[in-house]
This record gives structure tokens, C-alpha cells and sequence, in this order.
């Protein structure tokens, strides 16, 4: 019998692959000092890598939500014992506050994409054709895992190329159900979907559209409601996806669509009814953001003043205009990237190199993202050491 390399033999090649690549990814330990400030091995830094964009993972009022809470875990899935008033209560203000008639809450942003998916899975399989996904190319990885995984056909179309939308949508079979993937604002690029085409061609081709506003909700919108509401445009949206570990300062996701859908997922997303429910403690935190939100509106405008500067001052580095708080710096190669990160953390800044497989080859980056609470001579020093490069 021919012999072949066991499974450990053939794990540590692929790592030695990935090593001499520059590839190659491990965790570091990192202390959490503050909302912007964290350390490692002793030392502290100014953290420009965190998607808590509003500041709250420290806030005063959500940690007190959490310290009311006397429920640490939920102990089982929402369909056996783990849905309590904690969870239909910040369900229903997700609802409210993203302006759907439902939420479904899930254990990550992951899991939300995943069991939304499934779902329009699921009532895909009852048309004569079944379902097609319409994907732009750079959605996260969760939303092209997730249609994967149900083994639907999939179409990529060029990211905001909503002439190649148009032309899959003109060739479209009837008798088969169109469900268009995007994000709001993307998560390496910082720009945004073209919301206003995306409705204009819901006027005229059935297709539903699911909608990631992980990177939108909390800096866009009326408070923070998601870039969706800021164009006015939730009715062209009929799945809303809101990740709540970014600028909500908790951890989880949520689904917000349609009575009808939520019902649906219930049923059919297997991410939901399979995993245990979220903490009761951080859905009462959820609530706490949400209002948060509301009464402080000031963190909103700040980040995204914070963003317009920074832009605006490094724009001899090919950063467009915008205002979203996530800003990359492309750099090329993984090397040079890794150099540059090096180098500023040497200055005391943290800002992770971001390398393929998460972005295409040849597009290695620093992923820049600004929080409300960073203050202006660090906003500065960011600037003169990003100049300096």
C-alpha cells in the first residue's frame, strides 16, 4: 500500500508556506487600558486597529448594564430555554431603532450573515428554479462562506458594478429566486455601496436584498441607525445585518428584517437554532448602547470629522474623500506592509498589516480606524508618522 505523509506532516508544510510567504498569523496577548488604548508586553499603545468606533466598550452606562444583569450565560438555544425578556426586549429595540418590524439576535455578525443566508436558502428551494446569489466581489467573508455552504449558485459581480448587476439581473430566469449580497460600507475599503442604483433597480427587477451594515451602524444614520437610514433608503432593504461588537461596543449580530423573514429564520437558519443565545447580560447591554447612541450623538460627528481630516490630510497618499473611520493605506507587498507596521508601532501606534488571503494579493494594506475618543494630538501624530513612511 503506497504510503502518504500523515495529517500533522501535512498541516506543518502548509504552515511552512505560509511562513515563508510572509503569510503567516498568530495572536499576541493584548491588554485593554481604555476604549483607544491598549497594551502589549508592557507597552502602551495608541490603538488605531479597533472597529469600536464610538468609544463605547468603556462607556460608564454599558458597563453598569452589564454589572445589573444577574444572568451570565443563557444556558441553551433560544427554541429550548435560552430566549428570556432580555433578548425579545433588545430585539424588539434593534427593531425599532433600524426601523424593520423584527430582530433576531445571534451569537456574532458570522452567524447572523449565516443563518440570514440559509434562510433565502431555504425559500429558494421552493421555486422551480431555486435561488441565485448576486454577490459584489468584496462582501465579507462570512456572506461568501455562508452562500457556499448551501451550495447555491453564485454570481460575483465587480465591486459596486452595478452594470454587471443590471446584466445578470436582464438575464435572470423568472422562475428563480435573485438575492443581491452587499455592504453598506466596506469593511477593508471604508467606501460605501451604491445604495441609490441598488434601489433604482429594485424598481424593476424582483430581487431581495440583503444588506451588511456591520461597518454602517452606529457612525451613519439618525442615531447611528446605519447608512441605509442616512440615504433615506431603508424600504430597498429587505435584510439588515448589524454586527454589535463594532461601534455598538458589545459582541453578537443581529438580523432585522420583515415579521415574515424573522419567522422564517426561526425556522430555517440552522446558525440560529443550533447555537445557545447570546448572555442575557449583553442584551441588556445592547439596550444600553442603543440609548447611548441616542443621547450622545456628539460620537457620531466626531469620528466622521476625525475621518474627513485625516483623509483630507493624506490625500498626497491616494486616500480618497469620505468620512467613514475606516481608512486603508495600500501599501503592495506583505513585506513592505509589515515594515510599515512596524515601524509605527515603534512610534507607539497600532495599526495591523492587513494581508491576503483577506485582501487580494498584491493589495496588502494598513487598515486605519479612527474611534471618537482618540484626541486631536493623536490624530496629529497619526498624520506626521503616516507622512513619514
Amino acid at each position: 500500500m503506497k504510503s502518504h505523509p500523515n495529517w500533522i506532516d501535512r498541516c506543518s508544510e502548509l504552515l511552512s508556506r505560509r511562513r515563508e510567504a510572509t503569510l503567516f498569523r498568530q495572536r499576541q496577548i493584548v491588554h485593554s487600558i481604555d476604549s483607544t488604548h491598549i497594551e502589549i508586553a508592557g507597552v502602551r499603545y495608541v490603538n488605531f486597529s479597533s472597529n469600536d468606533y464610538l468609544g463605547l466598550t468603556h462607556h460608564p452606562k454599558l458597563i453598569q448594564a452589564i454589572e445589573s444583569s444577574k444572568e451570565t450565560g443563557s444556558g441553551a438555544a433560544a427554541l429550548i430555554s435560552g430566549y428570556t425578556d432580555y433578548h425579545a426586549r433588545a430585539e424588539k429595540n434593534l427593531a425599532q431603532w433600524k426601523g424593520t418590524e423584527a430582530a433576531v439576535l445571534l451569537p456574532s455578525g458570522y452567524q447572523a450573515n449565516l443563518a440570514a443566508v440559509q434562510t433565502l436558502a431555504a425559500i429558494g428551494e421552493s421555486y422551480p428554479a431555486g435561488v441565485r446569489f448576486l454577490v459584489d466581489k468584496l462582501v465579507h467573508a462570512s456572506l461568501i462562506d455562508a452562500v457556499r455552504a448551501t451550495e447555491s449558485t453564485m454570481r460575483i459581480f465587480p465591486h459596486n458594478g452595478m452594470a454587471k448587476l443590471l446584466r445578470l439581473l436582464e438575464e435572470s430566469d423568472p422562475n428563480q429566486l435573485q438575492v443581491v449580497l452587499s455592504e453598506s460600507i466596506f469593511s477593508m475599503d471604508g467606501d460605501a455601496a451604491n445604495l441609490p442604483r441598488l434601489a433604482e433597480l429594485k424598481q424593476k427587477y424582483p430581487f431581495v436584498l440583503l444588506l451588511d451594515e456591520a461597518h454602517g451602524s452606529g457612525v451613519y444614520g439618525p442615531n447611528g441607525a446605519g447608512y441605509a437610514a442616512e440615504l433615506q433608503l431603508q424600504s430597498a432593504v429587505d435584510v439588515s445585518i448589524v454586527t454589535l461588537s463594532k461601534a455598538i461596543g458589545c459582541v453578537g449580530g443581529a438580523v432585522c428584517s420583515s415579521d415574515i423573514f424573522r419567522d422564517a429564520l426561526v425556522n430555517f437558519g440552522r446558525a440560529y437554532i443550533y447555537s445557545t443565545s447570546i448572555p442575557p447580560m449583553i442584551a441588556n447591554c445592547i439596550d444600553a448602547a442603543l440609548d447611548v447612541m441616542r443621547e450622545e450623538p456628539q460620537r457620531q460627528k466626531r469620528v466622521r470629522d476625525l475621518a474627513r481630516r485625516v483623509r483630507a490630510e493624506m490625500s498626497a497618499m491616494k486616500i480618497p474623500e469620505g468620512d467613514s473611520p475606516i481608512i486603508p493605506v495600500i501599501i503592495g507587498s506583505e513585506e513592505a506592509t509589515l515594515r510599515a507596521a512596524e515601524e509605527l508601532k515603534k512610534q507607539k501606534l497600532l495599526i495591523v498589516a492587513v494581508r491576503p488571503p483577506t485582501v487580494p494579493a498584491g493589495a496588502s494594506r494598513l487598515r486605519i480606524t479612527l474611534s471618537c475618543d482618540h484626541s486631536d494630538d493623536e490624530i496629529a501624530t497619526l498624520i506626521r508618522c503616516l507622512k513619514s513612511l
